[in-house]
C-alpha cells in the first residue's frame, strides 16, 4: 500500500507528514530521497497518532546507532512514545539484553552465529530444493514468495528453535498480523500475540530435560538452572524469535528475488561463478526496500543531531533503507552493484545495535540463491514489475506474491 503524502513544513498549522510513506518494496519510497536531500532529520506523524524525528542520512543514522544517548531498551516501558501500536512487555522490545542479563544471550548468539549447527548447508539447499519442486507441481505461473521466500524462512526458524514444521502455517499467520500497522485494534493484536506466546509457551513445557528438540528447549533447560527469566519472559522472548526471524527473513528473500529477476545478467554471472553469491547478497542487502516502519530510538538527554535540537522522551526513527541509498555514502547508490567494495550498508544496523540474526540472513541467502538459480536457468518474472503486489502495511515489507515463470 502507498499513502504518499508530500513531506510538509513542520512549523506553525502545516501538518506533519504521516510516516511511512510507502509499505510497497517495488522502490525506496520518493519522499524518503527527498528529505534526505533536504531535511535529513525531519518531524513526522506516526501510526500511533505521536511525532517524532526521521532520520534519513546515513551518518546520522550511524551516529544514533553508537551513541548512548539514543536507548532501544526503554521504548518497552509504558510511557514510551510508539512509533505504532503499544508494547506489551518490555522483553519484546529489548529481548537480548533480557537474555544477556538471564545468562541466555550466549546461547542464542551461538545458534545464530557464523556456524549455525542447526542449519547444514546441505539441509538448507535440500529444504530449498523441496519447496521449488512444489512449485513446478503447481505448474507456471510460480510464486517465489510463497515457495521460497516463505518457504526457506519457515523452515530455518522451525529447525532453529526446534519447532514442528508442521505449525508453520498456523504461525505465519499471526506472526503476520503482530507485524501489520495501522490495520488491526490494539485488544486484536494483544489477543493475537497472546496466541504465540501461549503456544510457545505449551511447546516447551511439554519438552523432555535434557533432550532438546532446538533452541527454544535449550533456553528453557538453561532458564531451569538460572531461574533468570520467568515462564511469560521466556514464552515472549522465544515468540520473539520466531516473529522477527521468519519476517524479517522472509521479507528480504522475497523483495531480494524480485530485485534480482530484473537483473538477468546478474543472475547469469551467478549461475557462471557462484562463488560471487556472497557479494550479491550483500548488495541485494543494501538495495532492498524491507522496513515497513523504521527503526526506533528513545532520546535519553538533550542533543542536536543534524542540526535539529533533540530533547529527552522524543521518538527517533530510522530509516535504515533511506540510509542505503544516500549517496553520500555509496557513489551510484541506485545502481545495483554487485561488485561495490567497500559496502558499509546498514541493513543489520550499525556498532553495538547490530542485528544477531545477520549471520543466518547472509549465509542462508547464499545457500538458497544458490539453489534457485542453479534450478532455472529461464528463471524470470511473469508480469511487469510495476503489477507484482504487496502486502499492505506490513512492517517487514512483504510481497503478496512474486509470480514467475521458467
Amino acid at each position: 500500500m502507498s499513502a504518499p503524502q508530500a513531506p510538509a513544513a513542520t512549523t506553525g498549522d502545516h501538518p506533519l507528514p504521516r510516516y511511512p510513506f510507502s509499505t510497497d518494496g517495488d522502490r525506496l519510497a520518493p519522499e524518503l530521497d527527498e528529505l534526505r536531500s533536504r531535511c535529513p532529520v525531519a518531524r513526522v506523524r506516526t501510526n500511533s497518532g505521536g511525532e517524532a524525528w526521521l532520520v534519513t542520512g546515513y551518518e546520522l543514522a550511524r551516529e544514533v546507532l553508537r551513541d548512548r544517548a539514543f536507548a532501544r531498551s526503554v521504548l518497552g516501558e509504558d510511557d514510551s512514545p510508539a512509533q505504532d501500536a503499544p508494547i506489551l512487555a518490555p522483553e519484546l522490545m529489548d529481548a537480548m539484553n533480557h537474555l544477556q542479563q538471564a545468562g541466555l544471550r550466549d546461547e542464542v548468539l551461538t545458534a545464530l552465529g557464523r556456524n549455525q549447527p542447526e542449519l547444514p548447508a546441505d539441509w538448507v539447499a535440500e529444504v530449498t530444493r523441496e519447496g521449488l519442486e512444489r512449485m513446478v507441481a503447481e505448474g507456471a505461473p510460480g510464486d517465489l514468495q510463497r515457495h521460497f521466500a516463505e518457504w526457506v524462512a519457515a523452515q530455518c526458524l522451525c529447525r532453529l528453535l526446534g519447532l514442528p514444521f508442521e505449525d508453520r502455517e498456523w504461525l505465519a499467520e499471526r506472526a503476520d498480523k503482530d507485524l501489520t500497522m495501522a490495520t488491526y485494534s490494539d485488544a486484536e493484536l494483544a489477543v493475537n500475540w497472546e496466541e504465540i506466546r501461549a503456544h510457545m509457551a505449551a511447546f516447551m513445557a511439554a519438552r523432555t530435560p535434557g533432550r532438546p528438540r532446538g533452541l527454544a528447549d535449550r533456553l528453557a533447560d538453561l532458564d531451569d538452572r538460572h531461574q533468570g527469566l520467568d515462564e511469560r519472559q521466556l514464552s515472549n522472548i522465544v515468540a520473539v524469535l520466531f516473529v522477527s526471524g521468519y519476517e524479517d527473513f522472509a521479507s528480504f528473500l522475497g523483495v531480494a528475488a524480485f530485485n534480482l529477476l530484473q537483473h538477468p545478467e546478474a543472475m547469469a554471472a551467478l549461475r557462471e561463478s557462484p562463488e560471487s553469491t556472497p557479494q550479491h547478497v550483500e548488495e541485494l542487502l543494501r538495495c532492498s526496500v524491507v522496513l515497513g516502519n523504521a527503526i526506533p530510538r528513545f532520546v535519553t538527554q538533550d542533543t542536536s543531531l543534524g542540526g535539529a535540537q533533540v530533547r529527552t522522551g522524543d521518538l527517533i526513527l530510522l530509516s535504515l533503507d533511506a540510509a542505503n541509498f544516500d549517496p553520500e555514502a555509496f557513489a551510484d547508490a541506485e545502481r545495483f552493484a554487485p561488485d561495490r567494495s567497500p559496502n558499509p550498508h546498514l541493513r543489520f544496523g550499525h556498532g553495538r545495535h547490530h542485528c544477531p540474526g545477520a549471520h543466518l540472513v547472509r549465509r542462508q541467502s547464499d545457500v538458497a540463491f544458490r539453489v534457485l538459480l542453479q534450478r532455472f536457468p529461464g528463471l524470470r518474472l511473469a508480469v511487469p514489475p510495476a503489477e507484482v503486489p504487496w502486502h499492505p502495511n506490513r512492517m517487514a515489507i512483504m510481497a503478496a506474491a512474486v509470480p514467475v515463470t521458467w
